[in-house]
């Protein structure tokens, strides 16, 4: 019998197949990056903004702690980084294939839902005054008290983007969803107790949090801006890694769906794979899983060979 084991799927041979597999996901994926770039050309609603309004949204523009640049360095980049280093390691494309595509919808589709928020909300951010009135001197509607803006185009639009924060639900898109890859693959909730996996884990969050606080520290939104933000990224991430993989408390929490799946037709034509031999490097569940597999096939046919001898006995009682 063939022997399925890590390190036997790597790129090199598995690699285009599954691409090819799913390709109908990349290419909606790329329908959603396109959806993102027109929500950002887009001019936003701009929500009315008064005379008694200007006493909130008073507070200096300042730069971005964290640049808008940086963001997809942060959400994207640095969780590809570690699956790269995940895969060298176990040599597994299906795990680095739905890994980078799980986290890349992750955050795409975060941003595409917080841009249409952000353009349908038009609420003004925290340094919109100065937006308004870079040089200080307000204008206002005698009748209704609407601010009469004498700003710069872009910066009036972009004052209008405080709900959600953007840099919020990206990084607690992509951090978030590196934190439940993270809990799978050294299998936090195994029942042994050690709280160092927990503070690892805890880590790509506490980085989305510290971009999220920076948001309002300098003065782009409001708190209310960052923590949905939050929460609308955090949300996605858990929706699209349960969609790839089992949760972190499953016995098979290590690694993906099509894993299994692989390994299942690869049963059913005929190669059950060895183990009570298994290869050095292999995950222990998983070969606990094809022992499990082996004994349930063995079992079926030592039934079924018995109600075969029964029938024959029964049928030579029949015939005397």
């Amino acid at each position: 019998m063939a022997e399925v084991q890590l390190g036997s799927h790597t790129v090199q041979s598995h690699g285009m197949k599954v691409a090819t597999f799913h390709i109908h996901d990349w290419m909606i994926l790329l329908l959603l990056i396109a959806i993102e770039v027109v929500l950002n050309v887009i001019e936003p609603f701009h929500r009315f903004v008064g005379r008694d309004m200007m006493a909130d949204l008073r507070y200096p523009v300042k730069r971005n702690t964290v640049p808008v640049w940086a963001v997809p360095m942060i959400a994207i980049l640095l969780p590809i980084v570690i699956y790269c280093a995940v895969y060298f390691r176990r040599r597994d494309a299906y795990d680095f294939h739905h890994a980078i595509l799980g986290l890349l919808y992750s955050v795409f589709i975060t941003a595409v839902i917080t841009d249409v928020i952000k353009d349908a909300v038009g609420r003004p951010r925290p340094d919109f005054f100065w937006r308004c009135f870079p040089d200080g001197k307000e204008d206002y509607d005698n009748f209704t008290t609407s601010v009469i803006c004498h700003g710069g185009k872009s910066e009036i639009n972009e004052g209008h983007k405080s709900f959600p924060s953007g840099h919020a639900s990206w990084c607690f898109a992509g951090l978030g969803f590196l934190s439940w890859y993270l809990a799978g693959k050294m299998r936090v909730f195994d029942g042994r107790g050690h709280v160092a996996k927990l503070c690892l884990v805890a880590l790509p969050l506490l980085a989305a949090s510290l971009v999220a606080i920076s948001r309002v520290d300098d003065y782009w939104h409001h708190w209310q801006d960052v923590v949905v933000g939050g929460l609308i990224g955090l949300v996605v991430a858990s929706f699209c890694y349960l969609q790839f993989f089992p949760p972190p408390y499953d016995a098979n929490g290590w690694g993906p769906h099509a894993y299994f799946q692989m390994l299942a037709e690869t049963q059913s034509d005929g190669q059950v794979p060895n183990a009570a031999n298994p290869p050095a490097g292999s995950e222990p569940a998983a070969y606990a899983a094809y022992s499990e597999l082996q004994d349930v096939v063995g079992t079926r046919a030592s039934d079924l060979s018995r109600d075969i001898e029964e029938g024959r006995k029964n049928f030579s009682r029949a015939a005397c």
